[in-house]
């Protein structure tokens, strides 16, 4: 398998779920920009949406759209547990977390990348960040230290691979104690920090 990532970008949650299954792939980068991958392939050709992630399986095959690769790498690895079993109430809670971080989280920082954001479109777009922030703080509430409750899945490196933009984008993390703490839990489990290492995140 071939995973086409831009660093730090959205593709960093497969990458992460790659990792934590412990399924052999390898890396190739793309300059979103270009369109062309590291190796000068045109991006288009692989993806012709145009954004990451992209997975290519060895018969050519590729499967597009972030959280959509994520379950399924969750269940090319059961042995990982990355994801409750398919059919079970639990794994619609899965389904319906990553829903809310893919269409409603993950959305709503996009303003905040778009050079042609005014100053007060980026007011905007911060709070509307922070409102969904604030839900997914109230899901810490009752102490748990996943999504899901005590087990990670691939829901945890989807939420901490947004979240990790907050900072940069101007929208600090104080007002979530309980998200921060979760944040920093993910970013000390070892899959995460191999998946950062690799993509020139961390030295």
């Amino acid at each position: 398998m071939k995973l086409y990532y831009a660093p730090g970008a959205c593709s960093l949650s497969p990458h992460i779920a790659l990792r934590e299954a412990g399924l052999p792939v390898t890396l190739e980068k793309v300059d979103l920009l270009a369109g062309r991958t590291e190796t000068g392939a045109d991006y288009a050709a692989v993806n012709p949406k145009g954004y990451v992630p992209a997975l290519q399986f060895d018969d050519g095959t590729v499967l597009t759209e972030g959280a959509v690769i994520a379950r399924y790498i969750a269940d090319l690895a059961p042995h990982a547990a990355l994801a409750p079993k398919p059919g079970s109430f639990e794994r619609i809670r899965l389904e319906e977390i990553m829903n809310f971080i893919g269409s409603e989280l993950h959305k709503a920082y996009t303003p905040l990348f778009l050079p042609d954001t005014s100053d007060e479109g980026k007011t905007i777009a911060r709070a509307r960040v922070a409102r969904k922030l604030g839900y997914i703080e109230t899901i810490f509430a009752d102490g748990r230290e996943h999504l899901l409750g005590e087990a990670f899945s691939v829901a945890d490196g989807y939420l901490f691979t947004i979240v990790n933009w907050s900072e940069s984008r101007g929208v600090p993390l104080d007002a979530f104690p309980k998200l921060r703490a979760f944040m920093a839990r993910i970013g000390a489990r070892s899959s995460v920090q191999e998946a950062m290492r690799a993509e020139g995140l961390l030295q």
